[in-house]
């Protein structure tokens, strides 16, 4: 699958770090992971911290795939308000996955304490309202939130250009957001996996997944076998290969950065992430060079050669989006890329088992726009799974929380508990 098009910032800036192996020979773990990208290395971390031996095989490079394409806004907003998951399930589990995702990025910047050089960096986050239209839905998600305790300011319109420059209804700042560059996250904590005893390989695909009584058995395209008690499956949108239905909708997203800008004419850009109420939104962020990354105008493109086409015409769309808001910026696209992006109907992810393959295989599903987010929240419960241990979120991310939805009244129902 390629997931990719055009040059992604993050391989471009950092290259490929470090070398690792193909598996060649038959091999034995406890944990399987299958995927080497940021999401697979959270959830091999967190394994490997708590005692197992992971074994992470990727079919190509370390962090090649989506990862390297990725935007890394750390953000707890969903991209489905939580008014919306509120009617849709129930309000205490719509604000455990709004206040996981903060949890999240507390988690995320502690680790990258841990890790060094992965460039976190803490941001606020400012929700405009795109058009009047837009009011009614961004008074009613900041009443719900100030009632749950997140903290936020609203911001009416003249606060909004006073402060921001931007000429819009109204807008939610938020006090919690971050920033991260995932592919150097994904390589510092598997070259830590290694120095933990765990193993990991690249340019190793996988083949066949058996599930046995007690564990799984894994071929490799290569002819070799892995033993493994346990599998996860956390390759990213080609997940879905060993899924019975679609789960998700794969999309594209396009993306660009810009040459290093002077912080007097970045101002508050360089520490606030700008998203919009539209669908599909404009968002932006400064880089820790105090580059402008812009991504957005996303299309129901799954073909990689459309995608690669309309590369640079997306980005120069883009960029004239951010001029117009503030037309004493000028916006060159220095890098632009696309990735595949697959949205969920609720745009909740999805971690556990699902039937076709039993007990012992698990899949990391962290679609949508919280992608890092949700892999921080999934790696943990992921690990209760596997151990048999309880975990509050379990049975609202997983491939079941559908059945609990009332067919006449979707919003009626409350999630399974």
């Amino acid at each position: 699958m390629d997931l990719k098009s055009g040059y992604p910032f993050w391989a471009v800036k950092n290259g490929l770090l470090v070398s690792f192996p193909q598996l060649e020979h038959d091999h034995a773990c406890d944990v399987l992971v299958i995927g080497g990208g940021i999401t697979g290395a959270l959830i091999a971390d967190e394994l490997c911290q708590h005692g197992h031996h992971v074994v992470v095989v990727e079919r190509r490079d370390i962090g090649w795939g989506s990862s390297a394409a990725s935007t890394a806004l750390l953000q707890y907003e969903i991209d489905t308000h939580l008014v919306d998951l509120t009617q849709r399930y129930d309000e205490r589990h719509a604000v455990m996955a709004y206040q996981g995702c903060a949890d999240a990025i507390l988690t995320l910047e502690r680790l990258a304490g841990e890790l060094g050089n992965v460039s976190f960096e803490r941001h606020e986050s400012l929700y405009y309202a795109t058009s009047e239209e837009d009011v009614p839905a961004l008074e009613a998600e900041f009443a719900l939130r100030e009632k749950h305790g997140f903290d936020m300011q609203w911001l009416d319109r003249e606060a909004l250009y006073a402060a921001y420059g931007i000429k819009a209804p109204c807008a939610i700042l938020s006090r919690l957001a971050a920033s991260i560059d995932p592919y150097l996250m994904a390589y510092r904590l598997f070259e830590r996996l290694r120095c933990l005893g765990g193993e990991v390989f690249d340019r190793t695909e996988v083949d066949a997944i058996d599930p046995t009584a007690d564990g799984v058995r894994v071929r490799l395209k290569n002819g070799a076998t892995l033993e493994a008690g346990k599998v996860v499956i956390a390759a990213g949108y080609e997940s879905q290969r060993w899924l019975d239905h679609s789960v998700a909708k794969n999309r594209s997203s396009y993306a660009f950065v810009t040459d290093p800008i002077a912080p007097e004419k970045l101002g508050k850009l360089r520490h606030t992430m700008v998203w919009e109420s539209a669908r599909p939104y404009l968002y932006m962020r400064a880089t820790d060079e105090g580059r402008l990354l812009v991504g957005g105008d996303d299309d129901d493109t799954d073909i990689p050669a459309r995608r690669d086409e309309r590369v640079m015409d997306k980005a120069h769309g883009l960029a004239r989006k951010v001029e117009a808001l503030w037309p004493d910026l000028e916006i060159n696209p220095t890098f632009s890329w696309a990735g595949t992006f697959a949205e969920t109907e609720d745009g909740l992810p999805y971690f556990g088992a699902c039937k076709r393959w039993g007990p012992h295989v698990y899949f990391a599903l962290a679609y949508g726009g919280n992608g890092i987010s949700y892999s921080m929240m999934g790696a943990p419960l992921l690990r209760a799974l596997i151990e048999g241990t309880p975990h509050p979120l379990a049975d609202f991310f997983s491939f079941e929380r559908h059945l609990s939805e009332s067919d006449d009244d979707p919003g009626s129902v409350p999630a399974r508990a």
